[in-house]
């Protein structure tokens, strides 16, 4: 059987991908045919997530374990088929590829091929040029800091942020620390 996906962008508007990979096939094998689809480099931090029909993430399935708790399943690339996870054609997925600024590439699995199958992945429809894989953080302006204070600072409802001073916290008396001489 062969799982047909349709990858877009948000940020591109003509930017179409369309990967055949094998049922039995692995994420990771799915990830390495997106990135060679789209001429990213490897070895970036990257997920794929499971979603609804809102584009809500469901389930996900990273590149490298993940410490988790123990009451969350932990999927990773290697070790999940695409077989146990997608079941129904349309289903929607998320392959995020860029962590820091969480950007992704929108993805349906447009067709399920009975009675076939395929040796290894092949990008068999590409249309436009990809969104850069990496784009350039704005410079963040250190000039002004600031502080978010809700009510419950720390969980401290008590706290005054005029408790602090420019050189530190007011009221410690300059007593030297208990390894201090």
């Amino acid at each position: 059987m062969i799982f047909r996906f349709l990858l877009l962008s948000d940020e591109v508007d003509n930017f179409k991908r369309e990967i055949q990979i094998d049922a039995d096939d692995t994420f990771f094998n799915l990830h390495k045919a997106i990135l060679k689809s789209v001429n990213y480099k490897d070895g970036e931090m990257s997920s794929f997530f499971i979603c609804n029909d809102d584009w809500e993430k469901e389930k996900e399935i990273t590149l490298v374990e993940m410490d988790t708790t123990s009451e969350e399943d932990s999927y990773t690339m290697e070790g999940s088929v695409l077989n146990d996870f997608l079941e129904d054609e349309r289903q929607k997925l998320m392959y995020v590829f860029d962590y820091l600024t969480e950007r992704a590439f929108f993805m349906e699995l447009r067709e399920i091929i009975t009675g076939k199958v395929l040796k290894e992945p092949i990008c068999t429809k590409s249309v436009g040029e990809p969104p850069l894989q990496y784009v350039e953080t704005e410079t963040i302006d250190l000039s002004t800091p600031t502080i978010e204070t809700g009510e419950n600072f720390y969980g401290d409802e008590r706290f005054d942020i005029e408790e602090l001073d420019a050189e530190g916290f007011d009221g410690l008396n300059n007593e030297p620390l208990p390894n201090e001489e």
